[in-house]
């Protein structure tokens, strides 16, 4: 049975500075993504038990567990990858003319973006996603890892706004590090997520090797 897998990431922990620093990217990695993998799995083994002694007193707390530990490994799929020390500047082609469309110009989505993830209370995310529904591009914000999302949408740019993404380095100004991270956001990446999602393929999901 297939098991979830922690990646490895296309750059060095440092490479991202200054905009995030390499101790935050090692210590984000190698313990906080790596503990959503470890999760998942166990609760995945927590379940089948459950199911083959036929006792199914503890699913509703194993649910909620395991859409915790799912979701935010998820999440960091996508933020390991929507983040290039080659990034920043502004979109182009067709994810460009989309967010021209939907948000108004570039610096709108980024005033928007910005604003959605500085404002989330407590832990959370900031959103950018496509809605097939209105077959648009909306923001969100996720409370935690999964809750407060449209079911039907895809995330194409996250940024993490839990304080184990920042708080090293930034302290509680959330809006310096918002900030940062537009510099190192892979634009490239994203615009493969948005023609993924817009032609109804799961934009969440890595490229084939």
């Amino acid at each position: 049975m297939a098991r979830y897998v922690l990646p490895d990431l296309d750059y060095d922990y440092a490479d991202l500075e200054p905009a995030v620093s390499g101790e935050i990217n090692e210590l984000h990695h190698s313990k906080h993504h790596a503990a959503y993998v470890t999760g998942a799995n166990d609760t995945i083994d927590k379940i089948a038990e459950a199911r083959d002694k036929g006792d199914f007193s503890s699913i509703v707390g194993l649910q909620t567990t395991l859409a915790f530990h799912l979701a935010g490994h998820s999440l960091h799929l996508v933020w390991w990858k929507i983040l290039s020390p080659n990034g920043g500047d502004k979109p182009t082609g067709e994810l460009a003319a989309a967010i021209d469309e939907h948000f108004g110009s570039f610096d709108g989505l980024r005033a928007q973006l910005s604003a959605v993830s500085a404002s989330i209370q407590g832990n959370g995310w900031g959103v950018l996603a496509w809605d097939p529904v209105g077959e648009r591009l909306i923001t969100q914000q996720l409370k935690d890892h999964h809750s407060n999302l449209a079911i039907t949408t895809t995330p194409l740019l996250v940024f993490d706004i839990w304080e184990h993404a920042y708080y090293l380095q930034y302290r509680n100004v959330k809006a310096d590090y918002i900030a940062k991270l537009w510099d190192v956001v892979n634009w490239a990446e994203v615009e493969r997520r948005f023609v993924d999602a817009r032609a109804g393929r799961n934009g969440l999901l890595l490229p084939a090797s």
